[in-house]
């Protein structure tokens, strides 16, 4: 007889989420079966689970009835008999990025570049990602999912499950500080600073050495909380009483920041990210990870005479995850800061509409399995 688990499963748009038994699912060859102990809640989840399928029908969402979940966390409980390096028992993340595995992008370690890219329990990018959805097809809301052993970050000691389920939203935020390296001794532009990105691009680049950092968002008590970390070292705006780009350029003799990162959402207004970014210096890097959608007008004639660079970074690897997972376990990183906001899987629907609750990226949303 087939053993059941509990799952969370999406069987419509625009219906709610129903807990309901599943079949639970095995581990052979190189995937492995992990038990899960918590699963990150995407402030965006509502946004996608309501409007996706129109704003962007050429990214498909899985197929219904889904079981969704984006940062799942847990034990090691199954491995298939290809499976070397991990074994039952192991805490880890799992890192729901997936890719073919067999490309040139692929074996060259840049899985975000494969034509199946697919971000599991959430969404794809191409008609591709149908596969991998009918391939790996739990995400983290559920008490057991299946996932290549390729996908696992092993957790360090002192990291607990409920902190854990924040290492996606950082690993995005590490993947685009790395891409501005070497930040130590540079200045850098944070777009969108208070959000759950800003708070951990903030912490990073601290972290790795940025000299000055210039947070921008709108509202003042998160930017001032964020301003406490290192006062010394952060200085704030709010973008609701004037220009970002000026702001910047007040504050650094009329020349620029060295580099900027964007973490907008979905839903935000360009126009903010179009000012902002126009507070880079010349031969500036300009990193985009927030998500944000539309046609950005940009003067590509500035773009050439400045010799600007424009960067957009999806998600992160798994070697990036387990440099991450590094720089936590030696203290180098310290999200202590960061407190979780958590609800068991029964309350699923409660944590899909209760995201806004918390105070900005301050709050990790989680679901207790």
């Amino acid at each position: 007889m087939s053993e059941l688990m509990r799952a969370a499963r999406l069987h419509a748009v625009g219906k709610e989420m129903v807990v309901e038994y599943v079949e639970r699912p095995h581990a052979t060859g190189t995937d492995v079966v992990v038990a899960v102990k918590g699963c990150g809640m995407v402030p965006n989840l509502a946004n996608v689970l309501a409007n996706w399928e129109t704003w962007y029908p050429q990214m498909p969402l899985p197929p219904r009835p889904a079981i969704f979940g984006l940062d799942p966390v847990g034990v090691v409980h199954e491995v298939g008999e290809g499976v070397v390096n991990v074994k039952p028992g192991d805490r880890v993340y799992v890192n729901p990025g997936r890719s073919c595995g067999a490309c040139h992008a692929c074996a060259d370690g840049r899985q975000q570049h494969c034509g199946y890219w697919t971000l599991n329990g959430y969404f794809g990018y191409n008609a591709n990602s149908l596969k991998m959805f009918e391939r790996y097809p739990h995400g983290g809301f559920c008490e057991y999912m299946r996932a290549p052993q390729s996908a696992l970050v092993k957790l360090p000691d002192n990291l607990e499950f409920r902190q854990a389920t924040r290492l996606g939203y950082l690993g995005t935020s590490y993947a685009a500080v790395k891409k501005l390296a070497p930040l130590a001794g540079k200045t850098l532009i944070i777009n969108g600073a208070t959000g759950t990105l800003g708070v951990g691009v903030t912490l990073l680049a601290l972290a790795l050495g940025a000299a000055r950092i210039f947070a921008v968002a709108r509202g003042l008590p998160l930017l001032e909380r964020l301003q406490a970390l290192a006062p010394g070292r952060i200085e704030i705006f709010s973008n609701l009483h004037g220009g970002t780009a000026s702001w910047v350029k007040s504050r650094t003799r009329g020349i620029g920041a060295d580099s900027m990162i964007d973490t907008l959402g979905a839903v935000a207004s360009l126009d903010s990210l179009k000012d902002a970014m126009y507070g880079v210096r010349r031969g500036g890097r300009i990193v985009n990870i927030g998500g944000t959608a539309g046609e950005l007008g940009v003067d590509v004639k500035w773009w050439m005479d400045e010799q600007m660079e424009l960067i957009g970074s999806v998600w992160f690897t798994v070697s990036e995850a387990i440099e991450l997972a590094d720089l936590l376990r030696s203290g180098t990183v310290d999200i202590s800061v960061l407190q979780p906001k958590s609800w068991p899987l029964d309350e699923i629907n409660e944590a899909i509409s209760g995201v806004a609750s918390g105070d900005g990226g301050f709050t990790s949303y989680l679901v207790e399995i």
